[in-house]
């Protein structure tokens, strides 16, 4: 199925209002801003094609969760692209990860506060790089608990964040590749290449735990997903410009 792609490099063309112009849909590449869900660029995107091809039931959907405090790739599909989402979602994904030692969070990321504190002082960029081998390949890897994992019908997140505790189950996931880009004492920046499913806040933990302290997810970028990459990705403001209302 050939859909129509939006990327950084089309963003001075038009495009054509009449959606039946798209017969196998619309995917685009966006860079998500900070703070937002992923449904929340779904509902933005959604509401302004509505308007801007004058069609109210246009589908809309995402093909990969990034995490609200966590930037760049999150593909979006519109009208019949919608049935490759299951497709796009399982491409190959790079992150560059900025992990902080000396402290973790329950959330293993900034979305809760700090919970526990541990001495950082003895982790060195040598000591990062002679244990990442040994995160690399196929793993078996706990999800966080504040997490969309499905729990007995509920949203694992949403039980955390009413007090029940439940310890999910591992999922396989693979590794493909680790590097230490930089390490100023105490975050670390990693460049990570893995599967779908994979939860960097849990490498960040694990990482921790390897190295004899603790640690949490401080930075997150989703540099490319299949292949798509940030560099070409569209902002919101490109997609407003791109679907103007005269």
């Amino acid at each position: 199925m050939s859909f129509y792609t939006i990327a950084k490099e089309n963003c001075n063309k038009s495009l054509v209002r009449n959606f039946d112009e798209y017969p196998h849909g619309v995917v685009i590449s966006v860079d998500k801003p900070y703070g937002w869900t992923s449904s929340d660029v779904v509902r933005k995107i959604k509401f302004r094609a509505q308007r801007f091809f004058g069609v109210k039931n246009i589908k809309v959907g995402h093909a990969g969760t990034l995490d609200p405090l966590a930037t760049g790739v999150l593909i979006i599909c519109l009208g019949k692209a919608t049935k490759l989402a299951e497709m796009l979602q399982a491409q190959e994904k790079e992150y560059v990860a900025g992990i902080t030692f000396g402290c973790t969070t329950p959330s293993f990321d900034l979305e809760k506060e700090i919970d526990a504190y541990y001495p950082f002082e003895h982790i060195t960029i040598d000591s990062v790089k002679s244990i990442l081998p040994g995160f690399i390949g196929e793993l078996d890897q706990i999800p966080p608990v504040f997490s969309a994992k499905q729990v007995n019908g509920n949203r694992s997140y949403e039980l955390a964040r009413a007090g029940v505790e439940k310890e999910l189950k591992p999922s396989r996931i693979t590794i493909y590749a680790l590097e230490a880009i930089s390490y100023i004492t105490p975050v670390l920046t990693l460049r990570i290449r893995c599967s779908k499913g994979t939860y960097i806040r849990s490498v960040a933990r694990d990482l921790g735990i390897a190295l004899e302290s603790g640690a949490h997810l401080s930075d997150l970028v989703r540099t490319s997903s299949g292949g798509f990459s940030v560099k070409n990705s569209v902002t919101l403001e490109d997609l407003e410009n791109l679907m103007k209302i005269d």
